[in-house]
């Protein structure tokens, strides 16, 4: 890497406000280089929120909003157009997003983009084809807070798209309110999430995908625990493991 020339680069900053927590990331770039400063993560459950008619309560919004505070001071010094925030399920499902946005205003003076499932799913892919380069063609699976976004592709093209209302603390809420782990509660999930999967089965296996990719922090929770009771860690790839 290049020594870096502190009058010829700036700084940029993305932040995804997530169902289960908030994330930021900071980057220089330089020249045609960019290395990442800094990142920032803070659960903040905004999904646990969400009534059953869709508002979000006063006390989620305030735990968004004092997270908020916090990026904010460390982006200090940074120009709007070198900051790109979006929003992802809960404040699409949400009816009072828009409370939720004024509120923002004064302590965050950037403006938030509430993006769709597909372009969630869109970012989500190029991300990791920016840093996963083992296969030309993947299936990227990315369990969030809210959703789950399912994208396949080859190189930078995702050539199938698909966010599904279902994820951590959506389901968490769905189906373990009550905080018991019954074998019920997990065969409801299962059920339901089987039916949100199975129309898509075929779609996906015709798909031209080699390899698969988990990119949340659910894929990462996986990973602990698989390797906390000892078991081998398995490559999904294709000719193994085909969805």
């Amino acid at each position: 890497m290049p020594l870096i020339d502190n009058k010829h680069s700036r700084c940029i900053a993305a932040i995804d406000l997530g169902s289960n927590s908030f994330h930021m990331v900071v980057a220089r770039v330089f020249d045609q280089h960019l290395q990442l400063v800094s990142r920032h993560k803070q659960k903040v459950r905004l999904g646990d929120g969400l009534d059953e008619h869709n508002f979000l309560s006063e006390s989620a919004i305030e735990r968004g909003l004092e997270c908020l505070k916090v990026f904010a001071e460390r982006l200090a010094d940074f120009e709007l157009d070198d900051v790109r925030v979006v929003a992802t399920h809960t404040l699409r499902k949400a009816k009072n997003a828009k409370d939720f946005l004024e509120q923002a205003k004064p302590l965050f003076p950037f403006p938030i983009e509430i993006i769709s499932g597909q372009e969630e799913a869109r970012i989500i892919y190029n991300g990791v084809e920016h840093t996963q380069t083992a296969s030309e063609s993947k299936l990227v699976i990315d369990i969030g807070g809210g959703s789950t976004e399912l994208v396949a592709g080859q190189g930078f093209t995702p050539l199938i798209m698909r966010s599904l209302p279902m994820g951590c603390v959506s389901f968490t809420q769905r189906f373990f309110a009550d905080g018991e782990l019954t074998s019920q509660h997990f065969s409801d999930a299962y059920t339901a999430a089987t039916r949100l999967l199975m129309p898509l089965i075929e779609e996906y296996t015709k798909a031209p995908w080699e390899i698969a990719f988990g990119s949340s922090g659910t894929a990462k929770s996986i990973k602990e625990v698989l390797i906390g009771l000892g078991l081998p860690m398995v490559s999904l790839r294709r000719n193994v493991c085909p969805i």
